[in-house]
């Protein structure tokens, strides 16, 4: 697994992080016919680190970055046109946030089905990527 700098390192492993938890959106995702007609329940998660330190002193909008912002992306992506993979849909919503605010020095977006044809109890499958801006969205 690729890592980022020493510095991004360290703020994943106790840095400060924007979190968002449960998001839900209905979207067309999958490579069956009946997912990209009938549509499905998604669950998200995103956790984008950067250093809140001004923002806790300051208590001052501007000094950090508004979850809705970081939201209207994932739902954006998530209700947004259709993709076969999971990873793809986590991929677009990781690199458009990292395009969209440089404070962010990196992400980890978490995609759930919590609806698939798996004969056994679940919560739901999915997948979770890690992208760091030193790595995946260079000067």
């Amino acid at each position: 697994m690729a890592t980022g700098t020493a510095q991004e390192d360290a703020a994943i492993r106790g840095g400060d992080k924007l979190v968002l938890r449960g998001l839900k959106f209905h979207g067309f995702h999958g490579v069956k016919p009946e997912e990209k007609t009938l549509g499905q329940k998604f669950l998200v998660d995103v956790n984008a680190w950067m250093d809140l330190r001004v923002a806790g002193k300051s208590d001052n909008l501007s000094d950090t970055i508004s979850y809705t912002d970081i939201y209207r992306i994932a739902k954006e992506v998530g209700e947004g046109p259709s993709h076969n993979l999971l990873e793809s849909v986590a991929e677009l919503i990781a690199s458009t946030t990292l395009k969209n605010y440089p404070r962010i020095s990196a992400i980890s977006v978490k995609v759930g089905k919590p609806h698939v044809a798996v004969h056994g109890p679940l919560d739901y499958l999915g997948v979770e990527i890690f992208r760091y801006r030193s790595i995946d969205t260079p000067n």
